[in-house]
């Protein structure tokens, strides 16, 4: 119930202008789900909503950017926990070494993350390639990549060289 709630409250806030908890009650209502105010501002803390300018001196909810990078960063250490086992990168790609069948899966993950600065994923069984925009993007997130590979215990210096 709490999580199809908060899915809802983003879907909500994604498609339309909230700027009042009570506004949130009422959309929330209108779509059959029933909540308090105590509930709804716990659910606002526990997706970390802040308040952004929405133009005419009006706010409005919206996403945290912080949240936005932490998703990132639990995302990126479940991908590398469960399947990456080596990155390298050459100009403005970046290459994934994966266990046997899991690059689809990471690929997809990655996809799903809607990075700037990646153009695109090619996923084979054990290798996936990441296009991204420049050089120095594919550099910056294969790093960012091996230090979280790093933090996992997976330092292995042979599936991980530049």
């Amino acid at each position: 119930m709490k999580n199809e709630r908060q899915e809802k409250i983003l879907a909500i806030i994604a498609s339309e202008a909230i700027e009042t908890q009570e506004q949130l009650i009422a959309r929330l209502r209108e779509q059959g789900v029933s909540s308090t105010q105590a509930t709804i501002s716990r659910d606002i803390k526990q997706l970390r909503l802040v308040k952004e300018p929405a133009g005419g001196g009006r706010y409005r909810y919206a996403v945290s950017q912080s949240r936005v990078r932490l998703g990132f960063a639990d995302r990126m250490q479940n991908i590398l926990r469960e399947s990456i086992t080596g990155a390298d990168c050459a100009q403005n790609l970046v290459v994934l070494k994966t266990m046997p069948g899991l690059a689809g899966a990471a690929g997809a993950a990655f996809d799903g993350m809607a990075l700037s600065q990646m153009v695109g994923t090619i996923a084979g069984d054990d290798t996936v390639l990441i296009v991204m925009r420049d050089a120095e993007s594919a550099a910056e997130f294969c790093a960012e990549l091996d230090e979280m590979r790093k933090e996992n215990g997976n330092d292995d210096a042979a599936t991980a060289a530049h």
